[in-house]
């Protein structure tokens, strides 16, 4: 017993003074990868996204044919809705007002609205509004247009009675009295507003009382206050007639539908107006005034600057309107960009090359804060010094080329921007084709002679100078620029109540 005491004695030492065993040596760390940089959720403003492949361009096609009589017939065909714009354009506007009877042509071809075939205006109006529908009349320096917008199954009814306003108008003296006071009401409102009053100087600085486009379509008080019942009749006489006007139907129509519709309604019309001469090119002497119409008190001055341009069809047409898209067409123009984004001058600038059956007016013009009138003033003149100490670069020119090309097809989002395009191309003289014409001459424009044609008509010498605004601001801001004799010219009074 004691032995196997001792026995365990010894196996219990044993095991409790057994050696520890030696510890494992931990495995090296790897080196820590440091952790990538944050993006910058910002990143992707640095890079502007990629446009799309742009849209196939598709140009309306008009179609023209002529009846016995000399009346010319336009259609475009577009079929996706039954709807059908009709229309006449006159090839007089404007322009053809005598002398001294500034707003004549505006007046008579409103009156054609005033009642026709007998019944007055208010049987005439509801006439349109049984068919749903209400025309309108524009006018503008080279022509008119009266016409509206019907479902095709009203397009025969419709006709009937434009034929009725065109061909027979009443012409009647309470009519012409009441038409002629709108005239005057809307004037006189016009003349409390800069761009109107800039408009007018504008006009008169750049083209001369005597010319043609001398003068606002509308007239002024005193040129409509003289107006008579027998202008307005002389005036229908001279201008109104199937030699001189057009019929225009576009949307849901054929040329031979169009033709049948003509011959039904027109073809036994008889009249003996002519289409009327191209205006006389205005001369573009070098600046020796600037003209201000004087309105103390007023916060902005109304800054517009030009001369005479060129005229539909002239070689330089689509360079020019290149050049003058850089210089102010847009928003991302060099003038636009100066006065607005730069200097905070104005809230706009822009610029424009209106090439008319005459030659027309290139204009830029601004409505900037009274108190930097002069340095406004100045950055026009050094932006057109810029074309030429800067020449246009080939990214100006490519957003101007793509800007005004991918503009042309919002001419025709509706059968009402079909029919006035076919109208413009009658006041203006231009073969069907013409904006497949225009669009090719944008597109082979060269910078060579978008700089050529921009140097030759945007240099600052024969820039015309018309300001509207306080005038103690323009006389302490302009008068020592040295750009002319300053000259005011008064705002035209409305002709005192009868």
């Amino acid at each position: 017993m004691r032995r196997l005491f001792i026995a365990l004695s010894v196996l219990a030492l044993a095991t409790g003074c057994k050696t520890a065993p030696e510890p494992v040596p931990e495995a090296p760390k790897p080196p820590e990868t440091p952790a990538p940089p944050r993006e910058d959720p910002n990143a992707f403003r640095e890079q502007p996204p990629k446009p799309g492949e742009p849209p196939e361009l598709v140009l309306p096609k008009f179609e023209q044919a002529k009846l016995d009589n000399g009346l010319t017939v336009l259609v475009s065909t577009r079929k996706e809705l039954p709807l059908v714009y009709t229309g006449v354009a006159f090839a007089s506007g404007g322009s053809q007002d005598p002398k001294g009877k500034g707003g004549l042509a505006d007046v008579t071809y409103k009156m054609l609205l005033e009642g026709a075939a007998g019944k007055d205006t208010t049987a005439l109006d509801q006439a349109f509004q049984d068919l749903g529908v209400s025309p309108a009349v524009s006018v503008n320096p080279d022509g008119a247009f009266v016409g509206t917008r019907v479902l095709k199954r009203h397009a025969d009814a419709a006709l009937a009675l434009l034929a009725d306003v065109v061909r027979k108008p009443n012409l009647a003296q309470k009519d012409f009295e009441r038409r002629k006071k709108l005239q005057l009401a809307e004037l006189v409102r016009a003349m409390g507003s800069p761009g109107f009053l800039a408009q007018q100087a504008y006009l008169d600085a750049v083209f001369g009382p005597e010319h043609p486009y001398g003068h606002p379509v509308s007239g002024l008080p005193a040129t409509v206050d003289t107006l008579t019942l027998q202008d307005v009749k002389s005036f229908y006489g001279k201008s109104v007639g199937p030699k001189a006007a057009a019929l225009v139907m576009t949307g849901d129509i054929t040329l031979d539908e169009a033709v049948g519709l003509a011959r039904k309604y027109f073809g036994d019309w008889k009249a003996n107006a002519m289409p009327p001469p191209v205006p006389p090119t205005p001369a573009a002497p070098p600046r020796q005034q600037v003209v201000y119409v004087p309105k103390p008190g007023l916060d902005q001055t109304m800054i517009v600057v030009g001369r005479p341009g060129i005229a539909v069809g002239n070689p330089d047409e689509y360079a020019l309107d290149l050049a003058t898209t850089v210089f102010g067409g847009f928003f991302g123009s060099r003038l636009n960009m100066n006065l607005r984004e730069d200097k905070g001058y104005s809230y706009g600038a822009g610029a424009s090359a209106d090439a008319r059956l005459g030659v027309g007016p290139l204009t830029a013009s601004s409505a900037v804060r009274k108190d930097v009138t002069g340095p406004a003033l100045g950055e026009f003149f050094g932006e057109m010094k810029g074309i030429q100490e800067r020449p246009i670069t080939e990214k100006e020119l490519a957003a101007a080329r793509e800007g005004l090309i991918r503009a042309i097809p919002g001419e025709f989002e509706s059968v009402e921007g079909l029919g006035s395009s076919a109208a413009s191309l009658f006041f203006l003289r231009r073969p069907m084709d013409e904006f497949a014409r225009t669009v090719e001459g944008l597109e082979k424009a060269t910078p060579a002679e978008v700089q050529r044609v921009a140097e030759a008509y945007l240099g600052p010498a024969a820039m015309q100078v018309v300001l509207v605004g306080d005038p103690a601001v323009i006389q302490e801001q302009v008068g020592p620029m040295n750009l002319g004799k300053l000259v005011a010219r008064e705002p035209v009074a409305p002709p005192a109540k009868k």
